[in-house]
């Protein structure tokens, strides 16, 4: 049974929030950089509806928000979204790619192996869990 709520007013894909919500869902990968919740994009309003969000998701069991710092200097990667999801059968790992023209789906393994080691690289370039949502936390307060 999912502990299904609706998604936040705007900024989230609906099936992305609902799916992140379900108890038994895998734990996607993804990894925002700290420009990403900062931009004015949608307004203010979206900004900090946004940030409420990725908090409130944050204290999900399996779901981990994790900033990049700016400080944090340049890493590889095309600065487009990346979700990688998998679960107790490799063979059936996907990245979820956002691109202009539309989603891309990957899963051939020679491509998952380059998104874990892009992924890894960003998780160890991002604050800790709790450094991050103080940091999401000290933007709000700005707002």
């Amino acid at each position: 049974m999912s502990s299904y709520r609706p998604a936040p007013p705007s900024g989230y894909p609906p099936q992305l929030s609902a799916y992140a919500r379900t108890r038994n869902s895998p734990r996607p990968r993804s990894a925002p950089h700290c420009g990403v919740p900062t931009g004015e994009f949608g307004g203010l309003s979206v900004v900090k509806a946004q940030l409420v969000h990725l908090l409130e998701m944050g204290e999900l069991s399996h779901v981990r928000i994790l900033v990049i710092p700016f400080d944090a200097g340049s890493f590889p990667g095309s600065g487009q979204s990346i979700y990688y999801v998998h679960g107790p059968v490799p063979q059936l790992d996907t990245v979820h790619l956002d691109q202009s023209h539309g989603p891309a789906l990957v899963d051939a393994e020679a491509q998952l192996a380059k998104y874990r080691l892009l992924l890894d690289r960003m998780e160890g370039a991002a604050l800790g869990c709790g450094e991050s949502r103080d940091f999401i936390r000290s933007i709000l307060r700005t707002l």
